[in-house]
């Protein structure tokens, strides 16, 4: 992990197009400001954390489905039970 000392309104710059600024400095927290191209997501690692959690989970969703669907192309021969008769 880089470190770095910043005061009040000094700023940090990340690659070519990202720039951190710190904007207030408080007792218990810092203000600080990101400037980014519209295509690069900018999250709070709390946030960040459970977007990477819907997105396992909608991964796990979706191979879900894929075998259902998988099942139901194989025909009624792949179903564990199948009754001839009707239930009425």
């Amino acid at each position: 992990m880089l470190v770095f000392t910043r005061k009040l309104d000094e700023a940090i710059v990340i690659g070519d197009g990202v720039e951190v600024r710190v904007l207030r400095v408080g007792k218990d927290s810092v203000r600080i400001g990101v400037s980014a191209a519209p295509h690069v997501p900018v999250h709070r690692r709390e946030i960040y954390d459970q977007i990477k959690a819907a997105n396992v989970s909608a991964v796990a969703d979706a191979d879900s489905v894929d075998a259902v669907i998988q099942r139901l192309r194989k025909g009624p021969a792949a179903a564990p039970y199948s009754s001839p008769v009707p239930h009425v």
